[in-house]
């Protein structure tokens, strides 16, 4: 980035809250299904409907704002954006805007300077507008109101994010978040998460913000990242070539990599907001707030700092096992299945988790909660590593063969005989036969060659085909030698 510029860029995320019906209907949310068959009433505005609020989706929107440290406010207000486009069938859509939900709060986001803190300005309820099919019909647009009324919280941060990695950082943990409370599924192809960057930039120092482009609808990290990045030296180009950016709204196009203009920015009096006369104040009290916490997870950071301290992680290592509720759970289980007494057994869980365990999941494109090989199953593997019944080298064939369906680690073990020689006459017996056929290695190691004393070891170890204990083969050698 030209240092001569600052970037500024706020997030406006809308995520999909997970309630089985709709906000303001009893309409089906869920995916997947033909057009317009979960389509009430009240979502395609016939004449004389009414609508009531979902309690579910204000539930979750409690739960958001105790999880970032927001205000709940104690009343407020449905309004109506009015705008015209085919999928909007009542002309307007339901939100909040001056007395939102959630009002404040913070997320904190880890950055390669260190953690920085980003702040909210607010989380509202509103309904999602239908979808316009446009590649489906030759010559014409086809509408889709079965996604019409789904319930969105609408989460608006402060414009404090710098830079594309800054604002991917903050999504990936919002994503997290609203995940880890069970407010939203997460699902990005299927909308269920979705960002609307506002991007501007400014002559380094000054505190004057720039004019900003709005690019909608970014449904993946990285096309956030690149889209945010295209239009920042958009921007750049632009006013450096003498020209001005103008407030509006944008498309990212993935496949010529670039944004494209849209329409021009509307300004909120654009959409003549008033409160909805349909919908009485929305009004929350203390004890449901109280009935609310009482039901809330352990958050992300809390149970990261637990794992720090009660299992003697690195920030690193607690920070990969406590990323998801999953393999949050995933990690306490393998644990738990470690017997009484194994040093170091919580760090060896995290390096299996993040080393055999990651691959073999990116590999096969899975989630951890869909692992072949179960969260105690795996602390049966580490338990044999530990009491020295196989080597850490042998327990990688182990593990491939639990991952192939063989079976737990010890019945691996016994069908394979790959349990660990320790015993110290047959290892003796193993690297004489190993020095008597080697002398001229032998005479390397003694004329200084410390790499021989590798190559040696390495014989011994094959003539045991890896079942030798490593740590008393390098005694045995180094003694004999």
């Amino acid at each position: 980035m030209n240092a001569r510029w600052e970037v500024v860029i706020g997030l406006e995320t809308h995520a999909q809250l997970s309630t089985a019906a709709k906000i303001f209907s009893g309409a089906s949310t869920a995916f997947g299904a033909a057009p317009n068959t979960q389509a009430a009433a009240v979502d395609i505005a016939l004449p004389g409907v009414l609508p009531v609020l979902n309690r579910g989706a204000v539930e979750r929107a409690i739960r958001f704002g105790l999880a970032v440290g927001g205000t709940i406010a104690p009343s407020s207000v449905f309004a109506r954006k009015n705008y015209f486009y085919p999928d909007l069938p009542k002309g307007y859509q339901i939100s909040q805007y001056e007395i939102p939900v959630v009002q404040g709060g913070t997320v904190t986001i880890t950055t390669p300077a260190g953690e920085k803190t980003v702040r909210l300005t607010r989380a509202h309820l509103e309904e999602d507008a239908g979808k316009s099919l446009h590649e489906d019909f030759h010559g014409m647009t086809g509408i889709d109101l079965n996604r019409a009324g789904t319930p969105l919280l609408e989460i608006v941060s402060e414009p404090d994010l710098r830079s594309a990695e800054e604002a991917v950082a903050y999504a990936r943990t919002l994503h997290a978040l609203v995940r880890w409370i069970g407010i939203c599924d997460g699902n990005m192809q299927e909308g269920s998460f979705r960002c609307d960057a506002n991007v501007s930039v400014r002559p380094a120092g000054s505190t004057t913000l720039g004019t900003r482009a709005e690019i909608k609808n970014l449904n993946s990290f990285r096309f956030l990242e690149r889209a945010i990045q295209f239009e920042v030296r958009r921007q750049v180009e632009l006013i450096e070539d003498g020209g001005k950016v103008v407030q509006e709204t944008r498309l990212y196009d993935p496949d010529r990599d670039e944004t494209r203009s849209m329409r021009s920015k509307e300004d909120a009096q654009d959409y003549r907001y008033f409160p909805d006369p349909d919908l009485p104040p929305l009004v929350i009290d203390a004890a449901w707030i109280a009935r609310v916490k009482a039901s809330m997870p352990e958050l992300p950071a809390a149970k990261k700092a637990r794992f720090e301290s009660q299992y003697a992680l690195a920030s690193a290592d607690a920070a990969h096992v406590s990323a998801s509720p999953e393999l949050a759970a995933y990690y306490e289980s393998a644990v738990a299945a470690l017997p009484a007494g194994i040093a170091n057994g919580p760090k060896l869980v995290a390096n299996w988790m993040q080393g055999e365990l990651a691959a073999s999941l990116h590999r096969a494109d899975l989630d951890i909660a869909q692992s072949p090989v179960g969260a105690a199953a795996l602390g049966g593997l580490i338990a044999r590593i530990a009491d020295q019944t196989i080597s850490g080298k042998l327990a990688k064939d182990v593990f491939d063969a639990m991952w192939a369906g063989e079976g737990d680690a010890d019945a691996i073990i016994a069908a394979r005989g790959l349990r660990q020689i320790s015993d110290t006459g047959a290892i003796d017996a193993l690297i004489d036969g190993v020095l008597a056929a080697n002398p001229a290695i032998v005479a390397e190691f003694h004329a200084g060659k410390e790499k021989a004393f590798n190559a040696l070891v390495g014989k011994v170890m094959a003539a045991s085909k890896g079942k030798a204990n490593p740590a008393q083969v390098n005694a045995a050698l180094r003694s004999k030698l």
